[in-house]
This record gives structure tokens, sequence and C-alpha cells, in this order.
């Protein structure tokens, strides 16, 4: 049910790697104190799902803060208090654990999930934004100046040997 309900968030593997990946995350979860999974039920059914995690606020600022990961509400349970639970779970976990802030993050596209969030006074604090490392080096390649991208610059050249260096190492 939670490899369905978090698909999004998953890697992109096959359906068993998925759901591998979902119960390592559950065995982890119920192994610390700072780890949570709270599934929500509507009439019986399972209804939505979030991942609670204490955690610093990010690696530069130590304030401690519990990061809603990944709540979700199945479609047809949207609009029933679902997500509000899940949220109100968050803020029990966080004044359990004596942490003052909690903090999440909703896909990009999902206009209902923001508009929610905004509405539980949930600001926003940064935008996390994801390339391939493959893509992403295209476009840096293709953002130098002319004369930069003729040959290999002495700075390519080191970090290539670096990781070459790194790769013998680790074999």
């Amino acid at each position: 049910m939670l490899a369905d309900l978090w698909a999004d968030a998953l890697r992109r593997a096959d359906k068993h790697d998925q759901v591998a990946d979902v119960e390592l995350v559950i065995k982890t979860a119920a192994q610390s104190p700072e780890q949570r999974i709270v599934v929500a039920e509507y009439d019986g059914n399972p209804a939505g799902a979030v991942l609670l995690r204490v955690s610093t606020l990010n690696p530069l600022n130590p304030d401690l803060t519990v990061q809603a990961l990944s709540p979700h509400v199945l479609p047809k349970y949207r609009r029933h208090g679902v997500g509000r639970a899940l949220m109100e779970a968050a803020v029990t976990f966080a004044e359990e654990q004596g942490v003052g802030h909690v903090a999440t993050a909703a896909t990009s596209g999902s206009r209902d999930a923001n508009r929610f969030m905004a509405r539980l006074g949930l600001g926003p604090q940064a935008v996390l934004r994801v390339a391939s490392t493959h893509a992403l080096r295209a476009r840096l390649t293709a953002l130098r100046p002319a004369h930069e991208r003729g040959g290999r610059q002495l700075t390519q050249v080191l970090a290539a040997r670096r990781s070459q260096r790194r790769s013998q190492a680790a074999g």
C-alpha cells in the first residue's frame, strides 16, 4: 500500500525494488525513536501516509525540525480531513520530541497540496530543484564561453585524475 501511495517519491525502479525500498524505510522507522510512519485511515481503509523524521533544518542550520516527508492522501479521500490529520500527527510528534519546527514539501506541480500547506501556515523556506547529473553537465557546458569549450581545461583534467585515484583506491 505505501509503495503505491508514495510511488511519485520513490526511485524509478521496478515494483519489486520499490517495495523493498519501502520495507527498508518501515524497518528503519520502527527502530528509531526519531522516526515515525503515520498511516491515516478513512472508514477503515488506508487513505494516506506520511514519514516523520527529526533532523536539522538543513546542514548549515542545526535547529531541529520534524520533517513531514511525502505526506500523501489518496485522491478519493482528499477533502475529508486526512491531510489535516497527517499534519496534526506531525505537530504531535514534534511536541513529543521537543522540536520547535515542522517542515514539509509538496511536489511543485501539486497546486492543491501547495495551497493546503500554505493555508496551514507553512511558508516557503527554499525551492529544491533537481536535475540528472548528465543533463546538468550538458547545460553547464553549453553555457560556457566558446573559447572555454575547445579542449579540456586544467581543472577538468585535475578533477578526472582525482576521480580515477578515488576509483582505484576504492577498488
